[in-house]
């Protein structure tokens, strides 16, 4: 009996591996043209484009950033945006990076944690990981003590920090699988 019911889990296992390989295809070949990663053969000029800013208005969402939910991060410009299905900005909020910046691109959220400790030893709360870069974890969280933390340095550090506030909003907002989309 034991042999079968270890046949029986193995096969389901299989079954479930090939399934979520099937989906992250699917879901890696339906991505819009405008959300996809630049190539590497692509120019580099394309790379470090900025996206384009309303210039009267510095904290609206950047053109050419996406579509339907997401959250939007400048690393250039230290900013979040919340955007709704819709492509309304629910909330914007400035944030303080860590030391490694993940390059332009669309991510998805992967991973949340409610608390944790910092890789900088600072307590966090509401953590939302989308991507790794060099070993580095990459994610937003909220210093529990209230203060931003974050590195300020040129530590190898992912945590880009929110006040409370906008770390909860973040937290209520950025599910597992919402698109993060990281431009200039």
């Amino acid at each position: 009996m034991a042999g079968t019911s270890s046949g029986i889990v193995a096969g389901l296992t299989a079954v479930a591996v090939t399934t979520v390989g099937l989906l992250a295809y699917q879901a890696h070949a339906n991505v819009p043209a405008s959300l996809r990663a630049p190539s590497a053969s692509a120019s580099p000029s394309v790379a470090v484009t900025k996206a384009p800013r309303d210039r009267r208005h510095p904290t609206a969402l950047p053109a050419h950033s996406g579509r339907g939910e997401r959250v939007v991060y400048s690393v250039d410009d230290d900013r979040v945006w919340l955007v709704d299905d819709r492509g309304r900005v629910r909330r914007t909020f400035g944030v303080r990076p860590g030391g490694v910046d993940p390059a332009p691109g669309p991510y998805w959220v992967t991973s949340r944690s409610n608390a944790v400790t910092g890789s900088d030893g600072v307590p966090v709360e509401h953590v939302v990981r989308f991507t790794t870069v060099d070993g580095v974890t990459i994610g937003f969280s909220a210093a529990v003590r209230g203060e931003r933390g974050g590195s300020g340095s040129s530590s190898r550090t992912g945590g880009i920090r929110e006040n409370r506030r906008d770390g909860d909003a973040m937290w209520q907002f950025a599910t597992i699988g919402v698109p993060v989309v990281v431009i200039r």
